[in-house]
């Protein structure tokens, strides 16, 4: 058996102390590929030293929504360049969170906005994360597919089962994280078992978002495999069968990971 954590955060406080322990103990378990996600410039450098140090870990570049105030030049341009690397394989994490609402609403869609034309340009998939602002990000994927070449994950998906709909109507994928194994988490569960074998990927989001049963604790990228337990039990499908579909999947959508 062997898994793909789609996504975590290997330079995060409370794993990159510990990285290369964190890293063993994950393959311990069988996660055999780790998505190193970017969410600030200031990290790219250090998110993509890890993947060329660890052959099993790939990078994203790319600037969360909560930091669209900090970036206020970043353009396309930035985002092309630093993707021209052979172990990045996806732009983002990007998006819209009107949640927190942590930077101006119309920076993030500015920034939304120049993280889909730099996949556009380089042919990598967008990292997409939502919250609270479904409409909108509807729509800006709706225009952005319809111009072609766009394609990508909404990674933690906790959003509604209409945007999951309109996601995978539009091509996208969604991932799964250890949301979806909290008990107050009925309609993210019934989601789960609607979305096309071949369109589901998990996560851990680590270090946030510990599953069951380790709430309360650092989460790390070996929980994947308990996420992954639990949407198997939840869509009636063994272990071993669903993480070898999320893997196969993954390198469906990160092509430049298989390459």
């Amino acid at each position: 058996m062997s898994l793909i954590d789609s996504h975590c955060h290997l330079n995060y406080a409370g794993l990159v102390e510990r990285q290369g322990e964190v890293l063993e103990r994950a393959r311990a378990r069988g996660v055999a590929g780790f998505l190193n996600i970017s969410t600030r410039q200031s990290e790219w450098a250090d998110i993509v030293a890890v993947a060329e140090r660890e052959p099993d870990v790939w990078a994203s570049i790319g600037v969360h929504p909560h930091e669209a105030d900090a970036h206020p030049d970043l353009g396309a341009a930035a985002l092309i360049d630093a993707a021209d690397h052979p172990r990045v394989i996806a732009i983002g994490e990007c998006g819209l969170d009107y949640y927190y609402d942590k930077s101006d609403r119309a920076a993030q869609r500015e920034r939304f906005g120049a993280h889909i034309e730099a996949a556009r340009a380089t042919g990598l998939p967008l990292v997409v994360h939502t919250r609270d602002a479904e409409e909108d990000t509807g729509q800006i994927l709706t225009a952005a597919v319809a111009r072609g070449g766009v394609t990508g994950v909404l990674h933690c998906f906790t959003g509604s089962a209409d945007l999951a709909r309109k996601a995978l109507d539009l091509g996208f994928f969604i991932s799964l994280s250890g949301i979806v194994t909290f008990k107050n988490a009925r309609d993210l569960q019934d989601t789960a078992k609607f979305i096309p074998a071949d369109r589901l990927l998990v996560e851990t989001d680590a270090p946030f978002l510990a599953p069951v049963p380790n709430r309360g604790k650092t989460c790390e990228p070996a929980f994947v495999a308990d996420t992954a337990a639990f949407v198997g039990t939840l869509r009636d499908k063994p272990l071993d069968q669903l993480a070898a579909t999320t893997t196969a999947n993954f390198f469906k959508l990160f092509a430049k990971a298989a390459a």
